[in-house]
């Protein structure tokens, strides 16, 4: 009977020289491995960064991650290498943040349920009780954490406690809160965040309404990595559609609404499935 076989995934990046692609692809080779995609960047051959990400199937014997770390560590000192393996049965745990929208939270839960998204639904936190019986209907744990400026610390503290340990990325779907500094530093994994493409343009309050008066012909949306600085994260996905002059506000919100989810579903997905590497306040994205 034939050995089980695991789909691993490993992304890398280190500064270019020759020889990369065949010295990862004979260590593959060594543990068993037949790949099946390979993908790689650099932003200069002579004195650039080096990107690759490599899915592979290898005997389930091989796939532990003691063993496979083991054998990339000794190339991974030597060319002072970056490298990430997983593999693909690992579901990575999502939690959603959302506040009165639904738009993106229900296609977050409708792709999971369909088996579209690559990973698990933890949990879901909110700052409204709105959406407790949409997370019912598809499984999926609810809390409602209220905010108030008096109780903003504690809040975060809550979620933190709710949400650390439980997940492996945190999805911001139009959930309305800045996070703190302090909450971004403990949680310490990825968060990915959707909003409007008109910023810097249209910050603040009722930005379609300023949109409007200002006559735009394009509507969009950007999702990025959450840093310490608002909005200001390294950009993941973003898309446009084209209005006219016949599209009222709440016409152009619809348009917004569906560009946020499909922009937001794609990123998510690209994060978990290991497509993203980040280098400085960009990401290199191998589709």
């Amino acid at each position: 009977m034939s050995e089980t076989l695991v789909q691993g995934r490993i992304l890398i990046s280190c500064k270019d020289r020759p020889g990369i692609v065949a010295r990862v692809s004979s260590i593959l080779f060594g543990l068993g491995a037949n790949i099946t995609e390979s993908a790689q960047h650099s932003t200069d051959p002579f004195k650039g960064s080096f990107f690759m990400r490599i899915a592979f199937y290898l005997p389930e014997s091989s796939s532990d991650e003691v063993k496979v770390n083991a054998a990339f560590r000794e190339i991974a000192a030597e060319w002072a290498m970056n490298f990430h393996y997983t593999t693909a049965r690992k579901k990575k745990r999502i939690a959603i943040f959302a506040s009165k929208e639904d738009h993106c939270l229900q296609e977050l839960l409708w792709q999971h349920r369909s088996g579209a998204l690559d990973g698990e639904i933890a949990l879901v936190v909110s700052n409204h009780p709105d959406h407790a019986e949409l997370a019912r209907h598809f499984a999926v744990p609810y809390h409602h954490t209220p905010i108030s400026k008096d109780a903003r610390t504690a809040t975060e503290a809550l979620q933190l406690d709710l949400i650390k340990g439980t997940s492996d990325v945190m999805v911001l779907a139009r959930y309305m809160q800045i996070l703190s500094p302090e909450f971004i530093a403990s949680y310490d994994r990825p968060i990915i965040n959707i909003h409007h493409s008109f910023l810097p343009a249209f910050v603040g309050a009722k930005p379609y309404e300023r949109a409007f008066a200002r006559g735009v012909k394009i509507i969009g949306a950007t999702a990025h990595y959450v840093t310490g600085e608002l909005d200001a994260g390294p950009i993941i996905e973003q898309d446009v559609q084209r209005i006219h002059h016949g599209y009222t506000v709440d016409a152009m919100k619809k348009v917004g609404r569906d560009i946020e989810r499909q922009v937001l579903t794609r990123a998510v997905q690209w994060h978990l499935e290991d497509r993203i590497l980040r280098h400085d306040n960009k990401t290199i994205i191998f589709h």
